[in-house]
């Protein structure tokens, strides 16, 4: 039976013991080795001081020791935080202050990075370095540097511990959100566990699967690559990549079979060049963090021939809520599908009642899925998490249910569509403007366009004036004026861009998307001052 995460790293041991578990670079280890280096890590967090519900810190690239430090901990009883390798020292600090961080597990050299920034905090007591000798101690002010290497202790030792129920948390992840510092998502043990059951199930996983980890793993997604194929005896293959050939190569040499990945990321996919065969082995792709572009997707379907689409939804408040069948894309193009196994997602009016077919509300996701909250932060807590609106009034202490701030529709099928953020609608002379729509009419101009923003800027006149930003391949030239032109045969007046602006490229955030929020700043004054009118 599998009650917390770590049971799974277990499991995997007996069904699978000669299986490849996790190929890094030329190295690989299998389901039973992955076992005993998890055991020898969970060892290392108790000689370490790491107590029940305590949280450690992973600060380090895709490698062994990230993977092994996460399972290690649930097996401690703590909670593991994964720190985006990609993150700033201000940003890394935030995130251990926040959450009340007692160890880091980190490299030599960014540690050295990171030490003016953790002499501030003040409950974190021990960093655990992966690569330096066993023997390595050394004593910073409050901080203890060692080895993250050391002979382990016995499993008696490690039987001692009381083993975390499911309803136990399991991990924090950061999320940045729309708007302030990062807020952490608190995961239990059975948000995890029923997340991998219900993707894998859908996914149809099996051992024989490759599964290419591209994503951060402190982004739900990438987690997921791990999580899923772990429960169903598949291999994972780590890739932290500068080059998107390097993607190329890695699903050609390794013979991929599964590969997820965000709108921007499968946009330079698409741009990449495939040798003749080279992604015939894959036989899906997954979609989340964002809606894919039809003209994306079908540039991606004359790469991946044999690869099966799942264009999904998720929020890290919930892992994962809709998923559309491959097999009803071609009637069903441009639907975020319906809800994953074990999971409900309903649409509701601003009252909490129930939205009838094609009238737009708001995405509530409920069941098990649903996390504790954000960490240290009722507040925030309260504005997301909040009464189940299928639920009967009468019932006591009912779960809460996340809503998701995102405006959906449903059609006479069922199947959800997209309308947009609530945050992000762009409100302009009175209507209200999903970018997203706006972002595909534009895709559909060039398929040589990489990513496509669509903002709502401040207009004395208009209220807020849609400012379209385009990034192309080898940023070629383009006619912006003919192609607003275009536009405007397109979409309705209301929703035809002020201003079409070319740029090199466009900002990404830790996660791979991109960087609205850094664009909306970027651009807020725009048209102050009877400018650009």
């Amino acid at each position: 039976m599998i009650s917390n995460l770590h049971d799974i790293v277990l499991q995997g041991a007996l069904q699978f013991p000669a299986r490849t578990a996790l190929k890094f670079k030329k190295e690989s280890v299998t389901y039973s080795e992955f076992a005993e280096i998890t055991a020898a890590a969970a060892g290392r967090f108790i000689q370490a001081g790491l107590s029940r519900h305590q949280r450690l810190a992973v600060y380090l690239p895709k490698q062994f020791e990230t993977v092994s430090s996460f399972f290690a901990t649930s097996r401690c009883g703590g909670v593991f935080v994964p720190v985006n390798p990609a993150l700033k020292p201000l940003q890394v600090q935030h995130i251990l202050q926040d959450c009340n961080v007692r160890i880091l597990v980190t490299s030599k050299d960014r540690y050295e990075v990171l030490a003016e920034s953790l002499a501030l905090c003040e409950d974190l007591h021990t960093v655990l370095l992966v690569d330096v000798a066993a023997d390595f101690v050394q004593q910073q002010g409050h901080l203890h540097i060692a080895a993250f290497h050391r002979p382990h202790v016995t499993p008696a030792m490690l039987n001692e511990r009381v083993a975390p129920t499911d309803a136990d948390m399991a991990a924090i992840l950061y999320t940045s959100g729309s708007t302030g510092k990062p807020k952490g998502v608190v995961l239990t043990h059975r948000n995890m566990i029923v997340g991998a059951q219900s993707v894998s199930s859908y996914l149809e996983n099996k051992p024989e699967d490759v599964i290419l980890a591209l994503l951060p793993l402190s982004f739900d997604y990438g987690l997921s690559q791990i999580t899923t194929a772990f429960l169903t005896g598949a291999t994972v293959v780590l890739l932290d990549f500068f080059l998107v050939q390097d993607v190329v190569r890695a699903i050609e040499q390794h013979q991929v079979t599964g590969l997820a990945a965000v709108p921007p990321l499968w946009a330079q996919l698409a741009k990449a060049k495939w040798p003749e065969g080279a992604a015939d082995s894959v036989r899906y792709i997954t979609n989340s963090g964002g809606a894919m572009p039809d003209a994306l997707l079908t540039q991606l379907q004359g790469i991946f021939r044999k690869a099966a689409p799942y264009l999904m939804y998720g929020l890290t408040e919930a892992f994962r809520s809709t998923y559309l069948p491959p097999a009803d894309l071609p009637r069903k193009r441009g639907s975020m599908g319906k809800a994953i196994p074990n999971a409900e997602i309903v649409v509701v009016r601003e009252d909490g009642s129930l939205c009838g077919p094609n009238e737009p509300g708001e995405l509530v996701h409920r069941g098990p899925l649903v996390s504790l909250g954000y960490w240290n932060s009722p507040e925030k807590t309260a504005e997301r998490f909040k009464f189940d609106p299928v639920m009967p009034k009468g019932a006591l202490l009912a779960p809460m249910a996340v809503w998701s701030g995102d405006t959906v529709k449903y059609d006479e099928e069922g199947f959800l569509y997209f309308v947009g953020r609530r945050d992000e609608m762009i409100k302009t002379l009175g209507n209200r403007v999903s970018p997203t729509e706006v972002e595909e009419a534009v895709y559909a101009l060039d398929p040589a366009i990489v990513d496509v923003a669509a903002l709502g800027i401040p207009h004395p006149e208009l209220d807020q004036a849609i400012v379209v930003l385009v990034a192309m391949q080898h940023q070629q030239q383009v006619d912006t004026n003919a192609w607003l032109l275009q536009l405007k045969k397109a979409l309705p007046s209301f929703m035809v861009p002020k201003v079409l602006l070319q740029k090199d490229s466009l900002p990404k955030n830790a996660n791979g998307k991109i960087d609205r929020k850094l664009l909306s700043g970027e651009y807020q004054h725009y048209f102050s001052e009877g400018q650009n009118l």
